[in-house]
């Protein structure tokens, strides 16, 4: 989850909250991509989550990572909750899982680079301690009080406020994972169409990535329960927002829209201060409960709009928020997968010509079959396999138009990375798919054996 903000000049005018998105417009040439995705650790013997502290935990893995390969630690009371690199960093989700979020990068390349860096700090640092790290949409045997909550203020106080607001978002915080991508956009048109399709596509990315068909040690019924989870949470901040089809969508009804989410909390010298469903309308006037007489700052506003959490977000890029986190190979997929639908004019309009009839009904049903039925989806005559074969064809065609190479010019652009999912139309099987396989066949309904088969 995001880093809190700091500092930044008083909210004066509405006009700031607006402008603060358009800010992030860039050209084209400027347009980068940032890949986060996160996964679960445990322990290899127990094969048990870890804990915060101790001679096998998250704080070792950090330490190390800090120790081992120049990571700068962050801290929050005296305790490391993440590291920083540059324009990277690796931070600690509510129940543990570790995340990198990544640079700003301009090719899927440096991408894959990044990621496998990454990857191989992690192992090398973990291996010695044994503890090991899978990618999973949900933690497939844990059971709540077995993932202790780490010491963030932030995951305190949305820790206590989720039951209240639904019955899934403790569950969301500290058993589930995903992969994302961070986009650019060159203007509000362009953020407007991109949003459009962003939405009306994350259930492909939800059936082609779904990973957590298990849940506390059985077959839950669904091949994304992730994204299950994500439909329980919290229904004022989450989401298919069907008012981003609408006409004069703009920055400024996704300003509209974040001011009706009620507040978290705000950061004062690097403390959250609980301001669980106040209104940030009211901090505005001078009038918030837990700052009497205090008006905001943009870093409040900044982090205002990290707790609004729809299936994409705009801040001053736009997040893809819709796959299970997934095996090595599935995390270059996902920025393979929407840079060729969004950074590529044709690709984009192919994209929308696709879905710009659906109704929020088809939409909201897209959403809910594919957690349950991934690439077998129906919704009124819509076959997610066959929808999924025309997207992913379409992306190759945004990659290819793209030609970015890579490895010093032997790989003419990005579409191989997306085999993975081409695979997956081939033969009609997610990575869900593939371990209720497993089982039921091979591993003849013993679960734990994915800790051993899939781990990093």
């Amino acid at each position: 989850m995001s880093i809190p903000q700091s500092g930044g000049a008083p909210i004066e005018s509405h006009d700031q909250l607006a402008q603060l998105l358009e800010n992030g417009c860039k050209p084209k040439a400027d347009w980068r991509i940032g890949t986060e995705h996160e996964k679960f650790g445990f322990c290899q013997d127990s094969q048990l989550p870890l804990p915060y502290e101790g001679e096998r935990s998250i704080k070792a893995v950090l330490e190390g990572l800090s120790q081992r390969f120049g990571w700068d630690p962050v801290t929050e009371d005296n305790k490391i909750i993440g590291l920083k690199k540059g324009m990277a960093n690796v931070s600690l989700e509510p129940g543990g899982a570790l995340e990198l979020s990544g640079a700003p990068l301009e090719t899927i390349h440096q991408t894959c680079d990044e990621v496998n860096e990454h990857l191989a700090e992690v192992k090398a640092v973990s291996d010695e301690i044994g503890v090991k790290f899978i990618g999973l949409g949900a933690a497939p045997e844990w059971t709540h009080d077995q993932m202790p909550l780490m010491p963030k203020g932030r995951y305190t106080l949305m820790n206590d406020y989720m039951n209240t607001v639904g019955t899934m978002g403790t569950a969301m915080m500290r058993r589930t994972c995903t992969v994302q991508v961070n986009l650019d956009f060159g203007s509000e048109a362009d953020m407007v169409q991109k949003m459009r399709v962003a939405i009306a596509l994350q259930p492909v990315a939800a059936a082609l990535f779904a990973n957590s068909p298990f849940f506390e040690g059985k077959v839950n019924g669904h091949k994304s329960w992730r994204s299950r989870i994500w439909r329980d949470l919290d229904d004022a901040r989450t989401g298919m927002i069907p008012f981003i089809f609408e006409d004069g969508f703009g920055f400024e009804a996704w300003v509209q829209y974040v001011l009706d989410v009620p507040m978290y909390f705000v950061y004062r010298d690097g403390k959250y201060i609980n301001a669980l469903g106040m209104s940030f309308r009211d901090f505005l006037k001078g009038e918030l409960p837990a700052l009497p007489g205090e008006k905001p700052l943009m870093s409040d506003w900044a982090d205002h709009l990290t707790t609004v959490f729809p299936e994409a977000r705009i801040k001053q890029y736009m997040e893809m928020r819709g796959a299970d986190g997934g095996p090595w190979r599935r995390l270059c997929a996902l920025p393979a997968f929407w840079v060729g639908l969004m950074y590529d004019q044709t690709a984009l309009d192919a994209a929308w010509d696709l879905c710009k009839a659906w109704s929020a009904e088809q939409r909201e049903a897209l959403r809910v079959a594919a957690s349950v039925d991934g690439l077998q989806a129906k919704v009124d005559g819509i076959d997610m396999h066959d929808l999924a074969r025309q997207v992913v064809a379409i992306s190759e065609a945004g990659l290819k138009a793209r030609a970015m190479p890579g490895a010093g010019g032997l790989v003419p652009d990005e579409t191989h990375f997306l085999n993975a999912l081409k695979d997956s139309i081939q033969s009609g099987k997610t990575p869900a798919d593939e371990l209720l396989d497993l089982y039921q066949g091979e591993w003849d309904g013993d679960l734990s054996r994915i800790y051993d088969a899939f781990a990093y």
